[in-house]
């Protein structure tokens, strides 16, 4: 075999290799997606743990799910991603509950607060929720359906089989046509006629995501466990209050609260009547997680915040006025920019646990 031909083979071998590795790589950006083949099925778990039922009760949502094709949507009413979804959840439910769909939402908590009953019906009433929702407060169903995400859906044909499995926001269109097939195949098996679910599909237009953004920011000590991103230097002091000084650098993706904070596990807490908190991001849109009273004021860059910069939740330009626990949109533009923002804070007693970034 002369040179030549062994330098082809040598060179075929490596542009062969280097197809698989690629189609590997690319297979396995796709994990958050998967249609559940035959041979890999199994039946969706039992509801264990459930500590409060809304739009329901413990015997009608039994006798509910019985022939039903059952979306299972795992959520918590505090995280953005899981709000963003919920828009396309509650239009097939409007669509299809009478062809034999029935959502389930399991409500499964990040924070204290959301285990409060009237916490996650208010917030339920402010994104048009009238499924069923159960309150998976000690995470046995989560740990039941073995999750690891916020938020998650899977799929259950009329036989109890789990067919489909999604992580995270997108996937819309493929979700809906599985549900689709699911129901075809639900009318076919219990022969019922005159049920169409090939129709167009729900169409509402889909968030889009800065790629380069800063991560979520979290302000309690055992939630910022391996991504601390408090740039101060009195550090994180566990359940202590801190006196927080003004930064003479503000470092991109870092937070630096002043005033007196008490430190706790999820969140931190203002222990005076006054206080603030800068933040050097890049983002397009904003978002906190807060609890209690108090009155907000934000800053870009040492301005108060303009029209341009508005959030959805701002009461005006530039304030904001927080009292029930959950989440708040107070920064939102159309473009992605960088920005040092302060957040001036009225209201002893205010705790904020995230910054969220789109």
């Amino acid at each position: 075999m002369n040179a030549e031909i062994k330098t082809g083979i040598i060179f075929g071998g490596l542009i062969a290799a280097g197809v698989v590795f690629l189609a590997i790589l690319f297979t396995g950006l796709d994990e958050s997606v998967s249609i559940i083949q035959d041979s890999g099925i199994k039946k969706a778990p039992n509801l264990v743990g459930i500590s409060d039922y809304l739009n329901t009760s413990p015997e009608k949502l039994s006798n509910d799910m019985e022939n039903k094709v059952i979306l299972y949507d795992i959520w918590t009413y505090s995280c953005v991603n899981c709000i963003r979804t919920l828009p396309y959840i509650t239009a097939w439910n409007e669509k299809y509950a009478e062809q034999g769909l029935l959502i389930i939402g399991i409500h499964s908590p990040e924070f204290e607060f959301e285990k409060n009953a009237e916490n996650v019906q208010v917030a339920m009433d402010k994104y048009g929720i009238d499924y069923p929702v159960v309150l998976d407060n000690d995470m046995k169903t989560w740990k039941a359906f073995e999750n690891n995400y916020w938020p998650r859906k899977y799929i259950a044909d009329h036989q109890g089989n789990l067919r489909y499995d999604h992580i995270g926001e997108g996937g819309y269109q493929e979700t809906e046509k599985i549900i689709q097939q699911l129901l075809e195949e639900r009318s076919k098996a219990m022969k019922i006629e005159d049920v169409s679910t090939m129709t167009s599909l729900v169409s509402i237009e889909e968030f889009e995501h800065t790629l380069f953004r800063t991560p979520e920011v979290y302000f309690g000590y055992k939630f910022a466990q391996n991504r601390n991103q408090l740039g101060s230097e009195e550090g994180f002091q566990h359940e202590k209050i801190v006196k927080y000084q003004e930064p003479n650098n503000i470092e991109l993706n870092k937070f630096y609260p002043i005033g007196n904070w008490n430190n706790h596990k999820d969140s931190m807490e203002l222990t005076e009547t006054k206080g603030s908190i800068k933040l050097s991001y890049n983002a397009k849109e904003v978002n906190i997680v807060t609890e209690n009273y108090a009155e907000l004021e934000i800053f870009l860059d040492g301005v108060p915040l303009t029209k341009e910069y508005q959030g959805t939740d701002m009461t005006d330009s530039s304030k904001i006025k927080v009292s029930n626990p959950g989440m708040y949109n107070i920064i939102s533009n159309e473009i992605s920019s960088s920005h040092i923002m302060e957040i001036k804070i009225e209201g002893k007693g205010f705790q904020i646990f995230t910054f969220t970034f789109g």
